[in-house]
């Protein structure tokens, strides 16, 4: 029976493992609902044909933005081109944000990873 007695304290100590799973839960879930918002929110008008030709929207800054968690967001800095919106880090991003962003970029998205250097930076076609 002594081999089985829990103390306060580990019953202390499994309770901060659980609070901790539980926050990690939440963190995950709040960024699925964020771009799942992201999803619904801009979600793109179909083609329209116009004089035989299919016009297309075009994304914008906006648009792109609303993919990603605003924790992700306000590291990165977001520039539109005619063809592109180019996603370039404010900060080091570490490599678990990195990999959510490109995640988000690459499934999500169309996009891709430029790497370049300095110049490095994540590439979203405008044309949907």
């Amino acid at each position: 029976m002594n081999d089985e007695k829990v103390t306060v304290d580990d019953l202390l100590k499994r309770i901060d493992e659980l609070i901790d799973i539980f926050r990690i839960l939440s963190n995950d879930l709040k960024e699925i609902s964020n771009s799942l918002r992201g999803i619904a929110g801009s979600r793109m008008a179909a083609p329209i044909q116009e004089g035989g030709e299919v016009t297309r929207h075009l994304r914008t800054i906006d648009d792109v933005q609303r993919f990603f968690p605003q924790d992700l967001v306000s590291m990165l800095y977001f520039e539109e081109t005619s063809e592109h919106v180019l996603i370039r880090p404010r900060q080091y991003l570490g490599s678990e944000n990195f990999a959510k962003i490109a995640v988000i970029v690459r499934d999500q998205l169309g996009g891709e990873y430029i790497s370049a250097g300095k110049e490095s930076h994540f590439r979203v076609p405008r044309k949907t």
